[in-house]
């Protein structure tokens, strides 16, 4: 945009002085110092320049984000690359079609450099609300590891901010996201209605994460303020979807850190139509509000930040955080506690923290999650695997991989974390034998958990078959003795047929008949056991992102996964991974199309997959909303192929569930 333009566009670079207090708490003190320039010289006073006292070597942060249609994404790649090298600027920088998001450190001289070299390279940052503060380095190195500033990170990737947990599933337009509010505006709106009756219309809703809204939130005595208590912003979408009717008709004022979150939050709620058309949003997030309000004005507390300095609040802020523990006023998150099961960070005083290393949030308690019930050590080298004998309801056979960082971490790229179920006639230890060169080709996106079914079944061995010689006689091998029990490790089921006896694995037994490869179609009994197995399996271990089933466990999985909004709370997943999967003819199967994001991996018409047809696996893949299933069909028999190309399709649809804040 030029002179030339009918419209001013006013470019705002606002930078913020903060003093750090190395106790503990980072304090702002000095208000921002506000630059404002406007294409036309007689709307705006001469802008004022920084205080000479400011050292080159002051260190500082810089975030911002624009959504813009890009034209060239790779030149815009190669400028990053080149420009943040140059400069030795460390952090994280996100590229899409659509826009940037960035958080970057570096000393303050750099990162202004950086700014005014992103304006000459391009207009496409026209009205950018850059977000410069100088601050303190990071305190260690793990501090830095884990906020990203130990190395410059450059990505291309489809959504800067990632809403729905069904990433396949197509965003809402950011065209129709929610008007713009200045802090000024959006204060004098609260300040509007607070002073009305309790019924007024207005609804002020926090688009970020617990632990964040843990430690400030914005709070007017007649004001509703709804905190949606989410672990990650993924979940805020199915947050919205079970609370639809209680937005309807309100006017409705949301906030996020910096504002980016509330655009896409802001248009999914837009985008449902008639009663949700009156959405606002904060311009420049809690930081601006601050900003504008040095005491707080309405926030309480202290604003969560995605880098080193972990918090920042006004010159009044309180405490408005309390131990996990002990419930005392705490609100310093330094020391990085976080949730033995799902990985959140947590509240823990110094005092607490001498006790005991078991934490669990307050999500995972409410899951039924007991405190003290395992114990994970943070240490990324000595990540401890459950003991079996603290899980009474699991088999001694229940295998569970350690859990790794989860997408609550900030700034921290997850893997993604599957439960396995095993076919018929399996068991946790000779399926996760199975899956080893799968997980081996995964393991920098995805860990595996592998759970034993409820059924037990008895072993069974075959009589010797026949041999007809050619001159027409026919002769038996001689039997071969089965194995000790005491080699054998027990085997499990799903599903069993209706007339199954009940007996178990304590002897071998001798088969009825010759196999019958389609015995699984009678197998349907046991479902409701299975399926209270697993409510006990997620509340204990959970939360999971996906299920992959294999054979008898992936038309489990296809079960549950028909039922996913019943299930809701006990088992919930973003995804499913069927491989020779197959659909029982059970009631719970009716609800075609299947809405869960599915992979549907089976042999093709020529893959040798002798246990379970092609055409079947097929008719399970047609239950599935085609807008977002893939299927991959293969030639390597009754088994998961690993090479090229198929695990190429399995990488890429994993690689859309993997959350980064």
């Amino acid at each position: 945009m030029g002179i030339q333009s009918f419209y001013f566009v006013k470019i705002r670079v606002e930078v913020l002085y903060y003093s750090v207090n190395y106790t503990r708490r980072h304090r702002l003190t000095l208000l921002s110092r506000r630059t404002e320039r406007s294409i036309n010289p007689e709307l705006q006073n001469p802008p004022e320049t920084m205080s000479d006292d400011k050292t080159t070597d002051q260190y500082g942060v810089l975030l911002y984000y624009k959504y813009v249609d890009i034209p060239n994404l790779n030149d815009l790649l190669t400028f990053y690359r080149s420009n943040c090298s140059s400069l030795s600027l460390l952090g994280r920088v996100r590229l899409s079609s659509n826009g940037v998001n960035v958080t970057v450190g570096g000393n303050l001289s750099s990162l202004e450099r950086h700014i005014e070299d992103l304006k000459a390279n391009s207009n496409l940052f026209d009205g950018t609300d850059f977000k410069l503060a100088t601050c303190h380095q990071p305190l260690n190195d793990d501090v830095a590891k884990e906020c990203g500033f130990t190395s410059l990170s450059i990505r291309i990737v489809k959504e800067l901010v990632t809403l729905s947990s069904h990433p396949l599933l197509k965003s809402p337009e950011i065209s129709n996201a929610g008007r713009h509010l200045s802090a000024l505006e959006f204060h004098s709106t609260i300040h509007n209605a607070n002073k009305e009756s309790p019924e007024n219309s207005l609804v002020l809703l926090d688009a970020r994460n617990l632990y964040e809204t843990r430690i400030g939130k914005f709070h007017a005595p007649n004001v509703e303020t709804l905190d949606p208590q989410v672990r990650q912003y993924s979940d805020f979408s199915s947050w919205i979807d079970d609370r639809g009717e209680q937005l309807k008709g309100k006017k409705i004022l949301m906030y996020c850190t910096g504002g980016i979150r509330c655009e896409m939050a802001s248009a999914y709620i837009r985008s449902k139509g008639a009663g949700f058309e009156n959405v606002f949003q904060l311009f420049g997030g809690i930081q601006r509000y601050l900003e504008q309000f040095p005491d707080g004005g309405y926030f309480k507390g202290k604003n969560f930040v995605f880098d080193h300095r972990i918090s920042v609040g006004g010159s009044d802020a309180s405490t408005v955080g309390s131990c996990l523990i002990c419930q005392c006023s705490f609100d310093d998150y330094s020391s990085r506690c976080r949730c033995t099961y799902c990985r959140m960070l947590v509240l823990v005083c110094h005092s607490c923290q001498n006790e005991s290393a078991l934490y669990v949030c307050e999500l995972c308690q409410k899951q039924g999650k007991a405190v003290g019930s395992k114990q994970l050590i943070e240490n990324d080298d000595s990540k401890k695997s459950l003991e079996g004998d603290e899980f009474p309801n699991f088999s001694s056979d229940t295998m569970f991989l350690p859990q790794m960082l989860r997408g609550d971490d900030v700034r921290t790229t997850r893997k993604l974390r599957i439960l396995c179920l095993h076919g018929f006639r399996q068991n946790a230890s000779s399926f996760k034998g199975r899956t080893a060169s799968l997980a081996k080709k995964l393991k920098k996106i995805a860990e595996f958990v592998f759970v034993d079914a409820p059924h037990e079944v008895p072993f069974i061995y075959q009589t010797p078959v026949p041999v007809h010689h050619v001159n027409g006689a026919s002769f038996s091998l001689p039997a071969s003795p089965p194995p000790p029990m005491e080699k054998c490790k027990k085997k499990f089921a799903w599903f069993l047929a209706p007339n199954f006896d009940g007996s178990n694995g304590v002897d071998w037994k001798l088969a009825d008949g010759p196999f019958d490869p389609l015995q699984y179609q009678q197998q349907t009994a046991g479902y409701d056991i299975s399926l209270s197995h697993l409510e006990n399996v997620f509340s204990q271990e959970g939360p999971f992102d996906g299920v992959l089933g294999f054979s008898q466990g992936a038309a489990m999985t296809a079960v549950i996964s028909a039922q996913q909004e019943k299930l809701k709370g006990k088992i919930d997943f973003k995804f499913v991974v069927l491989c020779s999967g197959f659909a029982l003819h059970m009631k719970e199967m009716e609800c075609s199309p299947i809405k869960c994001p599915s992979l549907h991996i089976f042999g093709n018409e020529h893959g040798q997959d002798r246990q379970i047809a092609n055409q079947v696996s097929k008719e399970l893949a047609s239950l599935y909303d085609g807008s977002c299933s893939v299927i991959v069909e293969h030639d390597c028999g009754h088994i998961i192929p690993t090479r090229s190309p198929y695990i190429d399709e399995i990488k890429a649809f994993l690689g859309q569930f993997l959350q980064e804040l």
